[in-house]
């Protein structure tokens, strides 16, 4: 008997039933080691030595592994073909090393980039080894990753106050954001005017031309600056005689786009189905694993994280059939297409996104799929189908026109294109992030030269340059794969670290800094300059990629950047606050202190007239004080404030959005002191009116009326579950969204819409929070940080009712919002330990007294040993228990 790993159930299950009774298939439910969030994971004095800790929910099931390897014929490591796919196996390897699981048996690695019994089967024929280079490449990018955070961000939290993490790579993305939006605050709109003429031909056909040269002279987009300049032109316009001097037709052919990566996926599904990054792959990972189609669990698309963009033979030749039969044999090009990545580094050299058989089209499987998966699937199959079809032939057609008027001599242009043969284009048209309209898709009526044209029309518009758009989440990826900065595994886990760490925000799908995402890469460029430099980040992922192909040594790497980064971050122990926020007020003048229009001084306090505003940092965060403080007590936020509200609304925070038409009651979204909300009515006779809160990730400024009705509805019926019968509901409770059925709630991950969350998602959430028993409201629990440096005993995390914590004895701290519950240190604990504890009556002498002296160590304080000799000893045994389960909605 053969053990094969992989690293879902899912995947686990289909593959078992494809290789039969002579293997047996676990899951190691992604990776099963990690490095400790705490000091010294990752030692640079001792040769970048790195400790790895295995993930608690994983003990039980790599016993059950090792179990089964004692007594198998071998061990067939079979997780996704890439990086982590390589390093997982790796993981489990060492793993049961270090379980003395393994004797003599077998060891092999294979890979398959599709979950279909073909792929499978074909993969088993060609073990190999573990891809050393492959490892190295994990190791080296783990090893920076968590070097640059563990070392930037306490700088972070010691020089800039409300500051949450720094990342190799999420800096640089954030970096992108601020700079863009840099360029639209410091944009300055140039007047420019277009004219045009309305003209039509002698069979009263009409087209519009365009002003394109007076007098010898050519004129561009940007050459008519002045009402004036306008004016003139469409007088002598309006006199002149029309005529036609050329035209041209030229034949052009547009070819397709090639099939999916990881990147255009992500880009697509955004623009076409609205669908964020981390959307399109948790959808994207389902379809791989493997849906019920037809009573069998298949995988519907090849392996989803790839740069690669080319396809096997055989489903290039099977796409070809399909074309031939659904659209017929004029859209089958005479050769197959192939497709070479731009990319300097293909992933390990992986096909194309595709789906693993084209001739299941999206309508035969749609009844099968959630109504998102079967969005996505159809974009990937007419991706695909288009790639190898006839390319589109076009006639682009051009007509230069002579206007004379009173001795000047004007020249206009039109232009128009013809399709002549569709192609690729009835199947799939690649959209544009900032789409604009295109006249060259106008059609224009037959002229022939020297034919004289009727005026019906000149028109002179003003227009104003304006600046470019922000990202979106699709453009900004793009424009990271353009600069070589991340990998295609890391482009949505970095957009979503920038919007959990509230670094910035979506505005209408637009990305949109935070304030304290400015000050962060404010900071960042003031001080480690280098560090946040694009070019300087593609050519670390350079390296690793050349790690990846055995060219270079990953510590080689590791030793030369860690040389400069830990000087760059000595030069910052010497900087004082005072200097950090004096650099970042200057840095940041034109986002605090945008012009006023009376044109007076910006920074003048507009409570006392005399003092100057300047950028402050307090407890919480970054604000703008006056110089006159403490006489005078003005403060703001970061960003100057209008008279209106961010959502839109009046000062006081209200905005009406209509009305109910079942209820007739006004639907409004307010600011209140837990955020903002939705509120149907006003409180009347002393009941509270329906209200919801809103889900995480929506702008107040993108709500209209049909959302809030809709949120307002909640909690809903989704369906009955399929085993019990009983109603599935979701809604929005005190701890976020949900889904519930009985006494089992469930909350919603990132990216799951509480509004349009599907049966099969909601049983798939339930059964997941089921599995890991029932959580208890207010449960002691929490997970362990370690030992307090000064009184001894555990410093636990823990899930509270208002709130995560930080416990030591009788002391519990509050996290700030600044602090997730995941992502808190030890060093961190204990801050926030000690401040609460000076503010407990009769604790303040014992803490100071409890504490080492500079280079006193813990050991030599008896009063620390006494302190933690007096710890009561019920606490220790409640720090081990499970982490408490909080209750969505409850």
């Amino acid at each position: 008997m053969q053990v094969v790993i992989v690293e879902s159930p899912a995947k686990a299950k289909t593959i078992n039933k494809y290789l039969g009774s002579g293997y047996e298939v676990y899951a190691s439910y992604g990776h099963v080691r990690d490095l400790p969030a705490k000091d010294g994971s990752v030692n640079p004095d001792d040769d970048f030595r790195m400790l790895w800790d295995v993930d608690p929910k994983a003990q039980k099931r790599l016993s059950d592994i090792a179990k089964a390897v004692k007594g198998a014929d071998g061990l067939i490591l079979a997780t996704d073909p890439d990086r982590e796919g390589e390093a997982i196996s790796w993981h489990v390897l060492e793993v049961l090393k270090e379980k003395r699981a393994l004797k003599d048996q077998p060891v092999s690695r294979v890979v398959f980039n599709a979950i279909t019994k073909q792929s499978v089967l074909e993969a088993m024929k060609h073990p190999r080894i573990i891809d050393a280079a492959l490892v190295d490449a994990y190791l080296a990018r783990r090893a920076l990753d968590y070097l640059v955070g563990f070392t930037l961000s306490p700088v972070l939290w010691r020089k800039l106050p409300g500051a949450r993490s720094a990342g190799r790579v999420q800096s640089v993305a954030l970096r992108l954001v601020c700079d863009r939006e840099r360029e639209i605050e410091t944009f300055v709109k140039r007047e420019y005017w277009s004219i045009a003429a309305q003209l039509a031909t002698p069979r009263n056909e009409t087209f519009e031309a365009r002003l394109v040269g007076a007098d010898g002279k050519k004129i561009t987009r940007l050459d008519v600056g002045t009402e004036a300049e306008a004016k003139d032109f469409r007088a002598a316009l309006e006199r002149a005689d029309f005529k036609v001097r050329s035209v041209e037709a030229k034949p052009a052919r547009r070819h397709p786009s090639p099939p999916f990566t990881t990147s255009t996926l992500q880009q697509e599904a955004s623009r076409k189905l609205g669908f964020a990054p981390a959307i399109t792959m948790r959808i994207a990972q389902r379809l791989y694993e493997g849906i019920d189609v037809g009573g069998e669990t298949v995988g519907l698309i090849t392996y989803m994280r790839t740069d690669g963009v080319d396809m096997a033979p055989e489903a290039v030749a099977e796409a070809r059939t399909v074309i031939g039969r659904e659209y017929g044999d004029r859209y089958v090009p005479s050769a197959p297409r192939k497709y070479t990545a731009k990319a300097k580094n293909a992933q390990e050299a992986h096909e194309a996104i595709r789906p693993t058989e084209l001739a299941r089209r999206p309508r035969d499987v749609a009844r099968q799929l959630e109504p998102d998966q079967a969005k996505l699937y159809e974009l990937i199959w007419l991706r695909t189908i288009a790639s190898q079809m006839e390319s589109a032939e076009l006639e682009r057609t051009t007509v230069d026109i002579e206007a004379a008027a009173a001795g000047r001599a004007l020249e206009l242009r039109a232009t128009g294109t013809v399709v002549k043969f569709d192609g690729f284009l009835t199947v799939y048209r690649e959209s544009s992030d900032d789409d604009e309209e295109d006249e060259e898709s106008r059609r224009l009526p037959a002229m022939s030269s020297g034919e004289a044209l009727a005026n019906r029309g000149i028109k002179a518009d003003q227009h104003f340059t304006e600046p470019p758009p922000r990202y979106s989440e699709a453009s900004l990826v793009k424009r990271m794969e353009e600069l070589g900065i991340g990998r295609p595994s890391t482009y949505a886990s970095v957009l979503a670290v920038l919007r959990d760490r509230e670094y910035v925000k979506l505005d209408k799908r637009r990305l949109v800094p935070e304030d304290k995402g400015r000050l962060v890469t404010a900071f960042l460029e003031s001080f480690f300059d280098r560090y946040v430099e694009y070019d300087f980040t593609a050519d670390l992922e350079e390296k690793l990629d050349r790690i990846s192909n055995g060219e270079l040594q990953w510590k080689d790497v590791l030793r030369d950047f860690w040389r400069d980064f830990t000087a760059a971050v000595g030069e910052t122990k010497e900087l004082r606050v005072s200097d950090v926020i004096s650099a970042l007020d200057g840095m940041l003048t034109a986002h605090i202190f945008p012009p006023r229009e009376d044109g007076a001084d910006p920074r003048i306090c507009p409570t006392c007239g005399t003092g100057r505003l300047s950028l402050k940092v307090g407890k919480f965060g970054a604000f703008i004080g006056c110089s006159n403080y403490p006489e005078c007590k003005y403060t703001r936020p970061l960003a100057a404030q209008g008279g209106d509200d961010e959502n839109g609304g009046e000062a006081n925070g209200t905005r009406v959005l209509g009305t109910d038409p079942a209820s007739g009651l006004e639907v409004t979204i307010r600011a209140g002191r837990f955020g903002t909300y939705l509120q149907l009515g006003e409180a009347k006779d002393g009941e509270k009116p329906k209200r919801s809160s809103l889900p995480k990730g929506l702008a107040p400024a993108d709500v209209d009326l049909d959302t809030a009705l809709s949120l307002l509805s909640l909690p809903r019926e989704i369906g009955l579950h399929p085993e019990t019968g009983a109603p599935i509901l979701a809604g929005i409770g005190r701890f976020g969204p949900y889904v519930q059925t009985g006494k089992t709630y469930a909350n919603i991950e990132p990216g799951d819409d509480i509004l349009a969350i599907g049966l099969n998602r909601a049983v798939a959430l339930i059964a997941d929070k089921q599995s890991k028993g029932p959580g208890r409201r207010g449960a002691v629990g929490g997970r362990e940080l370690g030992e307090h440096p000064t009184l001894g005993g555990p410093i636990t995390v823990r899930p509270g009712r208002f709130g995560a914590y930080v416990n030591h004895g009788k002391v519990n701290a509050t996290l700030p919002k600044s602090i997730e519950q995941d992502a808190v240190t030890l060093e961190q604990a204990v801050e926030l330990i000690t401040a609460k504890a000076g503010t407990m009556p009769a604790k303040p002498a014992r803490r100071a007294a409890a504490k080492p002296a500079d280079g006193e160590t813990a050991a030599k304080k008896p009063a620390a040993k006494k302190a933690a000799a007096k710890k009561p000893a019920a606490k220790k045994p409640a720090a081990k228990k499970a982490p408490a389960k909080k209750a969505a909605g409850a």
